[in-house]
């Protein structure tokens, strides 16, 4: 299996792949052409690579689009899985749609940068000044209930199942539970059945192969907050390298599936769960 990796930090540690900058694309149009695979290109690349050179890409498609902003993700999660998601109200960034969502979304609420990560972008609209506030930073308002919770979880799935998993404890400032903020990792408590069922559905139905998944539990219930495609590997000892088994694995898997000498009539087997 020869592969072409666009980021050599996640692909370190997989045999037969080559490390391209993605800025060097298109001086190694050939190799990239000739790959069995091509890893983790970024999101500009994606034109070029699947439909000008019809390379195929890990991960998927549907992980870039889905995952592109939290408008496109909370939309799909409403889709497939409304009874999980938060109750979210998007609106352009004007004074009626401003004031919509102000006579809908009781205080305290959340609202978010469509496109932040690891934390930022994010606010606890408390008052009309924290609103305004938020309102200046963004074209696109998106607000979302305030759950009663002081931990999530992060749930890693790749390929068809759940390599790993760990509650996120909230940091210094009593709302944010990303690592990048203070929040503090718990890898000692159960993860919930619930949890990890709803982070292999939402996978298995939006067609996402490599995402870490952010669910919050109200009273026994997962709600999905979000999901990153380029998740961090440092909240467990060895996550690295589990995630990197996980994703060899996938890849030899999919490559098997499209050998011709398959049986065609062999069943499919049941998705793996396993922390």
């Amino acid at each position: 299996m020869q592969c072409v990796s666009f980021d050599a930090f996640r692909t370190l540690g997989l045999p037969n792949v080559r490390y391209i900058k993605p800025e060097h694309m298109f001086r190694h149009k050939a190799e990239i052409r000739d790959a069995e695979w091509v890893l983790f290109p970024e999101y500009w690349q994606l034109g070029g690579v699947l439909f000008g050179l019809k390379g195929r890409i890990f991960p998927s498609l549907a992980t870039y689009m889905v995952g592109h902003d939290k408008v496109e993700m909370s939309r799909a999660f409403e889709m497939v899985a409304p009874g999980n998601t938060p109750w979210t109200l998007i609106e352009p960034n004007t004074e009626s749609g401003a004031e919509r969502i102000l006579s809908q979304m009781a205080l305290p609420f959340v609202a978010k940068l469509p496109k932040a990560s690891m934390g930022q972008g994010v606010w606890l609209i408390r008052t009309v000044q924290d609103w305004n506030a938020y309102r200046s930073c963004t074209d696109v308002l998106y607000a979302q209930e305030w759950l009663p919770i002081d931990r999530d979880l992060r749930i890693i799935v790749v390929g068809e199942r759940v390599v790993s998993g760990f509650w996120r404890l909230q940091g210094f400032d009593g709302f944010l539970n990303n690592l990048s903020q203070g929040g503090r990792v718990d890898g000692k408590t159960p993860i919930p059945e619930a949890a990890m069922e709803l982070a292999l559905t939402l996978a298995k139905k939006l067609g996402v192969n490599h995402a870490g998944f952010d669910i919050a539990m109200v009273d026994g219930h997962p709600y999905v907050l979000e999901f990153n495609r380029l998740f961090g590997n440092t909240g467990l000892p060895g996550l690295n390298e589990k995630v990197t088994e996980a994703i060899k694995e996938y890849l030899i898997a999919q490559d098997h599936s499209d050998d011709p000498d398959d049986d065609p009539k062999e069943p499919t087997p049941p998705l793996k769960v396993a922390v």
